[in-house]
């Protein structure tokens, strides 16, 4: 089994929630969105971000605008319906959850881990 394979699913499990945080308070287009998700190391490339808006505006959570632009072509910016904001706030309370759920497991582990060791060593 490969590392790579492993952590590049649990990247596209919250990339949905990702894209949706991003829009959370501005509208952005598809440039700015991969700016954002790269500065935070997701690694997300174009032909991965494409279809998850789509299936997110055909979800109902997202709208789009094109908009003139000074530097080229018009742009596509992308913004949270009402349902979207309803759906992100249900995400963001179950990552909460999730997370303190995985912190319990794994500082558990370590916990355990260091008491054996501690038993060890008497």
């Amino acid at each position: 089994m490969k590392i790579e394979n492993t952590k590049a699913q649990m990247r596209k499990g919250v990339l949905e929630f990702c894209i949706l945080s991003v829009l959370k308070d501005n509208d952005a287009y598809v440039a700015e969105i991969l700016g954002t998700l790269k500065d935070a190391k997701l690694l997300v490339v174009e032909g991965t971000i494409y279809p998850l808006l789509t299936r997110l505006k055909n979800a109902g959570l997202l709208n789009y605008r094109w908009e003139e632009s000074t530097s080229g072509p018009p742009r596509k910016y992308y913004g949270l319906t009402e349902t979207g904001k309803l759906f992100l706030k249900e995400l963001d309370t179950t990552w909460n959850e999730l997370r303190n759920a995985v912190n319990i497991v794994t500082n558990h582990t370590e916990i355990h881990s260091a008491q054996e060791k501690h038993k060890e060593d008497e």
